[in-house]
């Protein structure tokens, strides 16, 4: 089944920092996957909050919300919980589109 692409709205203020912000993200996915298999579990809870804090704030609250899960999954040391997460977080940045929102 193929992901469908989603379209986020960004402020044109952000632009030039959406591109490192969304690379930063995708090693996140890497490290999420590290940290989950060395049972590092504090760790991902706090890389959770960090993404909870950061998605919004730069127009992706798909991220917050992700974050947000990956934080309370590392709080209870789920490993399943947070390998799906881990791939979710994958697929929406593989997936996600960005467009300009220019002033009016």
């Amino acid at each position: 089944m193929e992901e469908q692409a989603t379209v986020v709205y960004v402020d044109e203020e952000l632009a030039d920092l959406i591109p490192e912000f969304l690379e930063n993200r995708r090693r996140d996915v890497e490290q999420i996957k590290r940290l989950a298999q060395e049972g590092k579990y504090e760790e991902l809870a706090r890389l959770g909050h960090n993404l909870k804090g950061s998605g919004g704030g730069y127009g992706f609250p798909e991220i917050s919300a992700i974050g947000k899960r990956i934080e309370e999954a590392g709080a209870r040391s789920d490993r399943e919980a947070m390998t799906t997460l881990c791939e979710r977080l994958a697929t929406y940045l593989a997936t996600v589109t960005v467009q300009i929102r220019r002033p009016e």
